[in-house]
């Protein structure tokens, strides 16, 4: 019996075992949580090339990703996803207020940290794409969501959607765990494409 190295489900199986390596190597740099920035923007840096015809080495070039853009994702990270996430809380804050002001107050915090956080997959999509500048980078993660609405929903709705059903059905969070957030970045990679190549000079 001879197997075909070229076969279909051979090639396949090697994408999909790559992608569950990639997932939980993601997860595994997440856990400090101050390289959450440095990890994201590597992911989105391996994926966001193999979108490009299949080019690159998702595994392989992950680490070497994570080592060169750790300084910039990192100040980026604490200039968006920091107050996203301060937002956030606040938001739990005003909505436990029985009054209407607190619901007013609640809701425009969600919006906020929502933007935010699209902003802060931008930022990390940008600091993989292109060599820019700190302030830069931020600037232009803030104006993309209000220039992009329609990608940017896209953008947000993958990781809404996965957290969403991981609530809603908990055995879906092994999927999660898998291969959700690096199959959720690959979707995602073609939507920061289309935005690049349409803002790009």
């Amino acid at each position: 019996m001879r197997i075909d190295p070229e076969s279909r489900a051979l090639s396949g199986l090697t994408t999909f075992l790559t992608f569950v390596a990639l997932n939980l190597l993601y997860l595994l740099l997440c856990i400090p949580i101050a390289t959450i920035g440095a990890a994201t923007s590597a992911l989105y840096e391996v994926t966001i090339r193999y979108s490009d015809d299949e080019s690159g080495h998702p595994l392989k070039d992950f680490l070497p990703a994570f080592r060169a853009n750790f300084g910039r994702a990192t100040v980026v990270m604490l200039c968006l996803l920091a107050p996203a996430v301060l937002l956030g809380y606040s938001s739990v804050f005003w909505f436990a207020m029985p009054t209407i002001l607190g619901g007013v107050a609640g809701i425009v915090a969600v919006l906020g940290a929502a933007y935010l956080f699209a902003a802060f997959l931008y930022g990390m999509a940008q600091v993989a794409y292109f060599q820019g500048k700190v302030r830069q980078t931020v600037k232009n993660a803030l104006l993309l969501p209000a220039a992009e609405p329609v990608r940017t929903l896209g953008v947000l709705l993958i990781p809404v959607t996965l957290i969403a059903l991981t609530i809603l059905f908990p055995p879906f969070g092994f999927i999660v765990l898998t291969v959700g957030f690096s199959v959720g970045a690959y979707a995602t990679a073609f939507l920061f494409r289309s935005v690049f190549g349409r803002h790009e000079s």
